[in-house]
């Protein structure tokens, strides 16, 4: 795909923060479990915590390429900043702009794209994965709004944000569309954090169980119609699903940089490795299966500009980057040998990092039934 000069600015801007601020801080971030939240606030000033949204709401209203491109980029500098990022776009701010009235669009969304406040998503729970539609969290109906019951399981930025849009069953006998959507304040009476995981990879994105205990929600914080949650929360998967992949390019383009650069400076038998037939092929399949994995985000997100349905091709490109995007990582300490196993070359935690990307937004599994049913 041939690059419009806007969209190769925009990366390239994104691309020098992201390498200048942040890279060089990936190894202190994980250390300490977390993000600075001025650093937020940079980002934002990139307009990356609302790219998509229309500029009439504050955000950068850009095209999807180029969300995939910034996505890419800050995920080359560290993969746990770049889920935090795609949440807050796709299923956060997204879900306001296409489902939210007009006065919760004005309540959250200003701290949401100037950074100030971090989103949570929280659908999936213990027993409810893959299958969304066996959610348990109840919300029962009281005077001048809902009680909600019960407990989700991980949830990105559970700790750290200021609201969660919060799934729950409003009419248990009616299935999918039984369940309804929720604003929720994080600061709420019954909103607990019950554990913050202690995960392979991404550290500084926190990921937690959450519990509500009796907590009330105003009618005025429905999202949408009662019994609309289950359309809601699937309407953003395209976007969703494209981030997903568009970051595991990026961490898998980081492994691969520094596989390569490596096998120029390192000698073996007189020569660099790179000149070994063996590193050299090792290298060139990497980078073309990178490159093909690369290509179908990139288509998805261009369809994707065109108004088209593309949930088909946003869960290929998230199949096939996910899946890549291990290989190249373990590719890349293959290459580096015994220092390709030490923290201190950085391709060890992107190798954690990436993996996980088989798993949320849909497992690997989920995205071959979606394409299988799409033929």
């Amino acid at each position: 795909m041939v690059l419009s000069d806007t969209q190769s600015a925009i990366r390239d801007a994104v691309r020098a923060f992201a390498q200048d601020r942040i890279r060089p801080n990936a190894r202190a971030y994980e250390e300490s479990r977390g993000f600075p939240p001025e650093l937020f606030e940079q980002l934002a000033e990139f307009g990356l915590m609302a790219m998509t949204a229309p500029q009439s709401v504050g955000g950068a209203g850009t095209d999807y390429i180029s969300y995939a491109l910034a996505l890419m980029e800050i995920a080359a500098a560290d993969g746990a900043l770049s889920t935090i990022l795609s949440i807050q776009n796709s299923l956060i701010v997204a879900s306001l702009v296409n489902d939210g009235t007009p006065e919760q669009r004005a309540r959250f969304l200003p701290d949401l794209v100037t950074g100030k406040a971090i989103g949570a998503f929280a659908l999936t729970e213990a027993d409810a994965g893959s299958d969304a539609a066996a959610i348990r969290t109840r919300a029962v109906r009281v005077e001048g709004g809902y009680r909600l019951t019960g407990a989700k399981q991980f949830i990105s930025s559970g700790r750290i944000a200021s609201i969660a849009i919060v799934y729950a069953v409003t009419e248990p006998d009616a299935g999918k569309r039984g369940i309804t959507g929720f604003i929720v304040p994080t600061d709420s009476d019954g909103y607990s954090v019950d554990k913050v995981e202690y995960k392979l990879g991404q550290a500084a994105s926190d990921t937690c169980a959450i519990r509500f205990d009796n907590l009330f929600i105003p009618a005025s914080l429905r999202l949408g119609r009662e019994g609309a949650g289950y359309g809601i929360a699937l309407a953003n998967l395209e976007v969703g699903r494209i981030g997903i992949a568009a970051q595991c390019i990026g961490m898998a383009q980081a492994a691969l940089d520094v596989a390569i650069d490596y096998a120029k400076v390192r000698t073996s038998f007189g020569k660099p490795i790179i000149d070994h037939q063996a590193v050299g092929f090792r290298l060139a399949d990497l980078a073309a299966r990178l490159e093909a994995a690369r290509q179908l985000v990139l288509h998805a997100a261009a369809m994707k500009d065109a108004h088209q349905p593309c949930l088909k091709e946003a869960s290929m490109a998230k199949l096939i980057a996910s899946e890549t995007a291990e290989a190249v990582a373990s590719g890349a300490i293959q290459t580096l040998g015994g220092h390709g196993y030490l923290e201190e070359f950085t391709v060890a935690k992107i190798y954690r990092d990436v993996r996980v990307c088989q798993i949320y937004e849909g497992t690997s599994d989920i995205q071959r039934m979606v394409i299988a049913r799409a033929l």
